[in-house]
């Protein structure tokens, strides 16, 4: 009975008002700033200059030095922020940015903010740091089921996320790529890790970058986050004690402002020059649930480069559920003599099971029309790149987004090729014209591709698909149990795909 009464209780709530836009007054980091640390940089490389984030250590180590750079302005936006080492190390070192009276704006999407108040607390207790969320739920719930049912009137709106993912220090230099805040992007996870891939880019593009940023910070749907949650004085220290007397040498050491100095100034002269582009989708029009104002700028773009290739493609997608029109490109392509590789996540390093699913109704028609396509192995041979030791019981999978054209062209982002990504979700990244870059990011991922690190799939006389590793063939899917393959199969049969 009471079960009954909860239940009606939260479908009343769910039909109650929905969330109004929010008005905020426009702010906008105008200036770039000037210090002996960004002059040395300008010294040694006057241009644009991109840096590859490979492995995730390395990426958080960097991160975390941008951070300690800044002396003026920090925009951060991203989709995911967990208040882990990796989370918990970035906060500490914006707060102390803040604290050297840095300006700082956090713009975080709403989906996985649950029960993060201390969290939160710590950030905006101090005066120069601000945080907004984007797209917020109304009603909250520190249970993320009964978050979706308090607020099930407004699901078509709620279900347009910003997956978003950049941070501009400065407005000086940037990290744009595919990892959220949490352990599992910088090979700091116990048991699951992901393979990903950022750009630390310098130059002119900072300036297109920080706009974007500008855009949604500034947009009717980033709420303030006092608007949101209800702190309680309760919530104004985080239980978590401070990293700074933790040995972390394997991630980050602390270095003067000189050293600084020196090891990005040592970074930028033997980084690469391309001619860099962002692309991304604009923030949503006044109801994110209007299908006519759903984000189309960053697919529209990637569709128009992947059809101009005219040797090679290799596209690198966590998630990989791929429209008609590209099947039809992929078809036309290869035709055409272009050769096409996909690498993307096998049912066992899959962590969304229902859109590996989707996947799987077109493994068939990709390998008919000629694609090449890899699956990643959890226990792929060379995971200790990316993961921190031992790697024994530790599995990977895959994150990246990234599309690499002919020999001159890379795109590194956030954005997957999924209806979710590239229709539903706002995205962004940058497109790289670089023949060095583009050599180095074939190179990274080459190793990726090989059978004792992924699967390569094919079709025997009978269309039948075969999974080869370096030790074995197989028929049927490496599923990890008989169980996995079953809710495979189920969800395979389901009319999904639109929202995966």
């Amino acid at each position: 009975m009471r079960l009954t009464f909860l239940f009606f209780t939260l479908l009343f709530l769910a039909a109650c008002s929905s969330l109004n836009p929010v008005s905020c007054e426009a702010e906008i980091t105008t200036t770039s700033a000037d210090n002996p640390l960004w002059a040395a940089i300008r010294e040694a490389q006057p241009g644009e200059w991109q840096v590859i984030l490979n492995n995730g250590p390395q990426a958080l180590d960097w991160r975390l030095k941008a951070i300690d750079s800044a002396s003026e302005s920090i925009d951060l936006q991203t989709f995911l922020w967990t208040p882990d080492t990796t989370g918990l190390l970035i906060e500490e070192h914006l707060i102390r940015a803040a604290e050297r009276g840095v300006k700082i704006k956090l713009l975080v999407d709403d989906t996985f903010i649950i029960g993060e108040e201390g969290f939160i607390a710590e950030l905006i207790d101090n005066p120069n740091i601000e945080y907004r969320v984007f797209n917020p739920y109304k009603r909250r719930s520190d249970n993320l089921l009964t978050r979706e049912i308090l607020n099930l009137s407004e699901f078509h709106r709620l279900n347009h996320r910003m997956h978003n993912k950049a941070m501009i220090i400065d407005k000086r230099l940037a990290i744009v790529g595919g990892r959220n805040l949490a352990d599992e992007y910088f090979g700091l996870d116990e048991t699951v890790n992901f393979r990903d891939m950022e750009l630390m880019v310098g130059g002119p593009v900072v300036n297109g970058i920080a706009d974007t940023f500008s855009n949604y910070w500034n947009d009717q749907w980033s709420f303030p986050i006092e608007e949101i949650i209800q702190f309680k004085p309760s919530s104004q220290k985080s239980d978590n004690p401070s990293l700074s007397a933790r040995p972390h040498s394997q991630i980050h050491e602390e270095i003067n402002q000189q050293s600084l100095i020196e090891t990005f100034s040592i970074l930028v002269k033997d980084a690469y020059q391309g001619k860099v582009k962002v692309i991304a989708d604009d923030p949503p029009g006044d109801d994110p649930a209007d299908e006519s104002s759903a984000p189309v700028q960053l697919v529209n773009s990637l569709e128009s480069y992947f059809n101009q290739a005219r040797e090679n493609i290799v596209l690198v997608s966590a998630y990989l559920i791929p429209a008609e029109n590209i099947e039809t490109s992929i078809y036309e392509l290869v035709e055409k003599g272009v050769t096409i590789q996909l690498l993307t996540n096998s049912i066992q390093s899959n962590n969304h099971l229902a859109a590996h699913s989707s996947y799987r109704n077109h493994i068939t028609t990709l390998l008919k029309n000629g694609a090449e396509l890899h699956e990643l192995r959890v226990d792929a041979q060379t995971r200790e790149r990316y993961i921190l030791p031992p790697i024994e019981n530790k599995s990977l999978a895959l994150h990246a987004k990234v599309l690499i054209l002919d020999h001159d062209k890379t795109f590194i982002g956030n954005s997957n090729f999924d209806p979710r990504s590239l229709r539903m979700n706002t995205e962004m990244g940058l497109l790289v014209e670089s023949e060095a870059l583009n050599r180095a990011v074939r190179s990274d991922y080459a190793i990726d591709f090989d059978l004792d690190n992924a699967w390569q799939l094919t079709l025997d006389e009978n269309d039948r698909v075969i999974w080869q590793s370096d030790t074995e063939t197989r028929t049927s899917q490496p599923a990890a149990s008989f169980m996995q393959r079953l809710e495979d199969w189920f969800f395979a049969h389901l009319p999904i795909e639109a929202e995966m």
